[in-house]
This record gives structure tokens, sequence and C-alpha cells, in this order.
């Protein structure tokens, strides 16, 4: 294993814990696509999860910006899955402090736990499991911004843009690998459902 995960090594990680399979999916959005993906099923083993954090925190550190406030940085992650990596990387990176927010029920806006408040100025990447529609990053960039913080970059796992992933213009992006699986609007467009092949309907 290389000191930084190439893209070929992440993917046979996922691929050997089932994190990664191929078929036909149906995700909740409708669209339909011929891999899903769930990281935390690689993130179960240790020696796997170690590697992907580290991974992710090397690259970090190469932005000399974030290397020049990591005794100052805050690790915040957007939803449960991304805990892991955000400890992970935190740890990895020597930052300050990790922390999350949550929502009550499904559907509603997110919040921190009570009494967490951040300072005008603290400066934060945010990290996830992987980007794949982009909507808890960017409500958790604006809740973070809406509270005086500065989000200094984004840092995920896995890349796997959909044609509707938000675009988050010049915050930097990194990732260990990017997954360019096919996407399907609905059942009328979609090859795989022209093939007859069994749908699978996922969570997330």
């Amino acid at each position: 294993m290389h000191l930084l995960p190439t893209q070929d090594e992440v993917v046979r990680v996922l691929r050997d814990t089932g994190a990664l399979r191929d078929g036909h999916f149906e995700y909740p959005s409708g669209l339909h696509s011929n891999e899903y993906l769930q990281v935390p099923l690689a993130m179960r083993y240790y020696q796997h999860a170690r590697m992907l954090s580290v991974g992710l925190s090397r690259l970090l550190r190469e932005n000399a910006e974030i290397r020049a406030i990591i005794p100052e940085l805050s690790v915040v992650t957007s939803a449960n899955a991304g805990l892991p990596v955000a400890y992970g990387v935190c740890e990895a990176l020597r930052a300050r402090q990790v922390y999350w927010a949550e929502r009550d029920e499904a559907g509603q806006p997110m919040r921190f736990r009570q009494f967490l408040e951040q300072h005008p100025g603290e400066q934060v990447v945010l990290v996830d499991d992987l980007l794949r529609s982009g909507r808890n990053l960017r409500e958790m960039q604006e809740l973070l911004e809406s509270r005086g913080a500065r989000v200094v970059a984004m840092a995920v796992i896995v890349y796997q843009p959909t044609p509707r992933t938000r675009d988050f213009g010049n915050l930097p992006l990194y990732y260990l690998a990017k997954l360019n699986a096919s996407y399907y609007a609905d059942t009328a467009h979609c090859d795989l459902c022209k093939a007859g092949a069994p749908v699978q309907k996922v969570w997330v």
C-alpha cells in the first residue's frame, strides 16, 4: 500500500468489503444507477478505516493554508456515516476538534447540539464519507457560515457525482477516489430498465 492510496487501491477495498456494488439501483431521489456505494461497510474494519482516513489527511496536509492552521482547525461532518472519517482525519492531522450536526426528524433542518457554539472566524474542513448529491454538505456549509465560521475545504473518501450534485464553487475538494457511475433520470430513460435488469431500491 502506498503512503497515499491510489484510486485502484481504494476501489479494491470498497469492492472487497461489499461497500461498492454493481447492479441496477434506484435511489430515493428517483435516479437509477449501475453502481451503489455505502462507504460505512468498508469503515467497519479498523485497517481500512485507518488507511482511508490517514490518506485523506495527507491530501489535506499538502495544502499549505490548511497545514498552517491545523492546531486551530475544526473537522466537521454532516452525517453519521461521516463520523469515523472525521475522527480519523482529526486524529491523523492532530486538529483541534470534531463535531457534527443532527436532524431531530427526517425533513427537519440540521442543528448543532445545545451549547455547541462556533466562534467568529473559526476555520473548518467539512468531511464526509461520500459526496454524491452534496445536499447535506451544502446545508452544513450554510449552517456553519451563518454562525461566522469559515469553511476552507471539503474532504471525502469518494466523490461520486450525479447530474444533480451541488456546485460548491471554488471551495477546494479533496477525495481519494472518483467513481463515474451511469445515472438515469427515470425508468423511461434507464438502459438497465430497458434490458429488464431487476431493480433494487436503496435507502441513501
